[in-house]
């Protein structure tokens, strides 16, 4: 998928404000991955945070997609880096070797899972118990908390890619 710039209308009912600016977020999270290198995407910028690379965070958006709409509001097993029994803290951002394309995939599958999960449920729908104890959280903030979620991670990369490249802005 293209990365969206796109504002919702400034008259949007609230789903159409909502979705709009998760899917403005996503756009951005797209576009800060867009034209770097595997090289790039893996190199540690932030020697305190060596997991703070813009595929560690890729690898984590992709995991957060699926941790809230799969397994926190549907009750259903996520798969993937980031779960199973046993893993090292963090292990979603422990990306090395993982081709940037490979993530962009993952990251783009993910958001299809979560749109799918949001288009057929009630934003007053709530969670499911089955996983995690958060059945009174209702979708709507679980899209919320996605949308604060992929937009601190979109300043993060915003950050490392003028830190890479110089390249800035997003419009």
């Amino acid at each position: 998928m293209p990365a969206s710039r796109t504002r919702p209308a400034r008259d949007a009912d609230e789903r159409a404000n909502l979705l709009g600016w998760y899917d403005l977020q996503r756009g951005i999270v797209r576009l800060k991955c867009s034209g770097l290198t595997d090289e790039d995407a893996q190199r540690v910028l932030l020697p305190s945070s060596p997991l703070m690379t813009v595929a560690g965070i890729l690898s984590h958006l992709s995991w957060t997609e699926d941790l809230w709409f799969r397994e926190c509001f549907l009750g259903e097993r996520a798969q993937g880096r980031g779960f199973g029994p046993d893993l090292e803290d963090d292990a979603e951002f422990r990306v090395s070797g993982v081709p940037l394309a490979r993530l962009l995939e993952e990251y783009e599958a993910a958001c299809a899972r979560s749109d799918a999960v949001i288009a057929a449920h009630d934003l007053d729908d709530t969670g499911s118990t089955a996983i995690h104890s958060v059945g009174e959280a209702t979708l709507r903030w679980m899209v919320t908390h996605m949308l604060e979620e992929t937009a601190r991670h979109a300043g993060h990369l915003d950050l490392l890619r003028e830190m890479l490249d110089g390249e800035t802005g997003y419009y």
